[in-house]
């Protein structure tokens, strides 16, 4: 029997960014990572698709839902050397990027700029932000475990925003599946708090299977490639790759 996907609000998303039980639950993300291996799942994507294709560099590289940035540059730095030039926007509807983060891209050559916005104003260009210009493409445009907090309408409306920027799209989600949610509902055994273990479980049940994630991806008469995928116990992939570059 499958599990229905259903989205409910996560607490972290309604906690100011200095509420400790907040930082409490963004380490305890940081120890998730690490079990779920994301960073090597990330690695291995963003390198095998940008590998794939002829882009000029510096790459100009966005991440929507970024967080504290960290995941990124544990990412960033296996890259290097082979992605030495990188432009990288962290955004985020909360300012949680450090100057010390910031510090540490730029000690491997990339050039980071965050931007407090929220992905639905970036979405619709109703932002005063120059991301709102559809002129600004992108090479690459990467989530991580973001795409399960929108309903379908939402998640069909940020796809659309997306395929029109990018050549490039990859997404590391939640897999909805017996086993991830049962590891779930486990996940207090590593020290997780109250937030972190009820958002745990709360993530399987909006995450993903199959092919959900390419059924919506839009096609606007462009040939896209699409590919999407179970990576290891735990997570849902799906990249898009834009066949002629914009």
């Amino acid at each position: 029997m499958t599990i229905p996907r259903i989205v409910a609000a996560e607490t972290l998303d309604a906690l100011a960014e200095d509420d400790p039980a907040a930082q409490r639950s963004r380490r305890d993300l940081r120890r998730v990572h690490r079990i779920m291996g994301t960073r090597s799942i990330l690695r291995q994507a963003l390198h095998d698709l940008v590998d794939s294709r002829e882009l000029k560099y510096p790459l100009q590289v966005l991440e929507l839902g970024a967080g504290d940035g960290s995941l990124m540059l544990g990412v960033a730095q296996t890259l290097v050397p082979i992605w030495s030039q990188v432009e990288l926007t962290l955004l985020d509807r909360q300012n949680l990027i450090e100057k010390d983060t910031i510090a540490k891209y730029a000690e491997i050559g990339w050039v980071v700029v965050s931007q407090v916005i929220d992905v639905v104003d970036w979405a619709s260009g109703t932002t005063d932000s120059i991301l709102k210009d559809t002129s600004a493409k992108w090479d690459l445009i990467v989530v991580n475990l973001f795409l399960h907090h929108f309903e379908h309408q939402q998640l069909e409306s940020l796809l659309d925003a997306i395929s029109k920027r990018t050549n490039l799209f990859f997404a590391c989600e939640p897999k909805r599946a017996w086993l991830p949610l049962i590891g779930s509902h486990l996940i207090g055994a590593i020290g997780a708090n109250k937030v972190t273990r009820e958002d745990a479980v709360l993530s399987v049940h909006a995450g993903f299977r199959g092919a959900e994630l390419a059924a919506l991806w839009p096609s606007h008469s462009v040939e896209w490639r699409l590919k999407e995928y179970s990576a290891n116990l735990f997570s849902h992939c799906f990249s898009a790759e834009r066949l002629e570059l914009i």
